[in-house]
């Protein structure tokens, strides 16, 4: 039987989806929900089903099932690392193929007290705190006590610390203590918020890694043990809530000078990564992120057991035996088991590739997520860009106000870095994003941020 795959996501990522899997020679079927039924990725499809909402597990089985789906793709965001949902998708009576790591993967790498514990036992560096929950402000002072002892002996004078709690995540559930004396208020505070927000109580306390870059190594597993990796990305351009906005690939500028051997430290979180990888029989593609400080010392973050949104910059900049790679295509071939029938060493690196979030915020109001209606979107066409939008330029688009106000992502490739922060500007000049708000006012974008922010990249920042 032919495979078909169920897109379960919306936008840009949808199209993406669609676009790999006809290249691949896979049917495919889209879902969408009343809200985006002007969407490009609803308009291009040609099997669709309207469902009540993408987290809708119920409503995306049914239509896997009506559909005669064989497979599933979440893409990123939604269900996409619920493991619950991939575990439900491989052993329904039914099962299908889930596009993505194993549901015990996804699990266990997306509880952060148990990747930092298990890491740490690997040998692997990680942000110095606490591995276990805390429920008692007696025992986080003293836990907070020894972390500035420790922070203290290596030399990190006036370290701040972070009071964060266990189930929290995007910026929620966390704050900065200066002093021991500001600990157990402050634990207390976010001990009730994460109780009242996420039902669990359990807070950590981590080092603050005060000045840093956000550096993204991208990893590929397949089912037959097979590893590789497509380099590194740096996200340390973002928004006041650490929404990425700006991504460039390669993380490092080789051509910069830095206070540590930069290829060094490259390799070095690439076999992090890599071994992490291994241990956990890791088969799709994956990011793992790292902090990296100006003296050199990197740290382990997190791991994201998916497609990543900026896949596409690594891809551009990456070659499996001179033909450029497409990582979504390669995380479906390895999902229905086919061996990568290539090696490390068949991958070259060539240029540099930047993305650019286009997204109707205001950045002077606190990155205020807006809504409203586009009446016109024009850019012009370039052999070294490439835009990612499900937004129509041939008709008005009214951004739906249950999802993220994302309009668009700009790829943009250059033989150097020079060469693609200058495309990269040309593009933000030549762009017209233009529409008004439901109060009839101008519609805001955050181009003008963008532009400022290009000459910021590869540079360290406050974190």
């Amino acid at each position: 039987m032919k495979e078909r795959v169920l897109i379960a996501n919306r936008g840009e990522i949808a199209l993406r989806i669609m676009e790999a899997c006809k290249d691949l020679g896979i049917d495919y079927v889209v879902v969408y929900t009343k809200e985006d039924q002007d969407s490009l990725h609803v308009r291009l499809a040609e099997k669709k089903y309207r469902i009540s909402d993408y987290k809708d597990m119920n409503d995306l089985l049914a239509v896997a099932d009506e559909a005669k789906c064989t497979a599933i793709h979440p893409g990123y965001g939604f269900l996409s690392e619920n493991y619950r949902f991939a575990r439900r998708v491989v052993k329904r009576g039914r099962p299908l193929i889930f596009i993505g790591p194993s549901w015990e993967a996804i699990r266990d790498l997306g509880n952060k007290l148990f990747l930092k514990k298990l890491a740490k036992d690997l040998g692997i560096p990680v942000i110095p705190g606490t591995t276990e929950p805390i429920y008692n402000e007696i025992e986080a002072e003293l836990k907070a006590e020894e972390l500035y002892e420790s922070l203290n002996s290596e030399g990190i004078n006036n370290p701040s610390l972070l009071v964060k709690a266990v189930a929290g995540g995007g910026g929620m559930g966390i704050a900065e203590v200066k002093d021991l004396e500001e600990l157990r208020p402050t634990f207390r505070k976010i001990k009730a918020y994460a109780k009242r927000l996420f039902g669990d109580e359990g807070i950590i306390i981590e080092a603050k890694i005060p000045t840093l870059q956000h550096i993204e190594v991208q990893i590929l597993g397949s089912k037959h043990g097979e590893y590789v990796h497509f380099g590194t990305r740096n996200c340390t351009i973002q928004s006041i809530s650490k929404q990425k906005r700006i991504e460039i690939a390669p993380g490092f500028n080789k051509e910069s000078k830095y206070a540590f051997d930069c290829r060094e430290a490259e390799a070095n979180i690439i076999n992090y990564s890599l071994k992490l990888a291994k241990y956990f029989k890791y088969d799709s593609v994956g990011t793992w992120e790292w902090l990296i400080t100006p003296e050199g010392k990197y740290f382990l973050m997190e791991v994201n057991t998916r497609i990543q949104v900026e896949n596409e910059i690594s891809a551009k900049i990456s070659f499996v035996k001179n033909k450029q790679v497409n990582l979504i295509k390669e995380q479906i071939r390895v999902a229905f088991g086919e061996k990568l029938k290539y090696s490390q060493e068949d991958i070259t690196f060539k240029g540099v590739s930047i993305e650019l979030r286009l997204i109707a915020e205001d950045t002077q109001r606190g990155f205020l997520p807006l809504s409203g209606t586009i009446t016109r979107f024009k850019w012009t066409p370039k052999p070294w860009l490439t835009v990612r939008t499900h937004v129509p330029q041939d008709q008005p688009y009214t951004i739906p106000t249950q999802f993220d106000p994302n309009l668009a992502l700009a790829i943009i490739y250059g033989n150097n870095f020079e060469e693609a922060k200058k495309r990269s500007l040309e593009f933000l000049n030549d762009i017209i994003i233009e529409g008004y708000t439901p109060k009839g006012e101008k519609l805001v974008t955050n181009i003008e941020f963008l532009k400022e922010k290009l000459e910021q990249l590869y540079q360290f920042v406050g974190s």
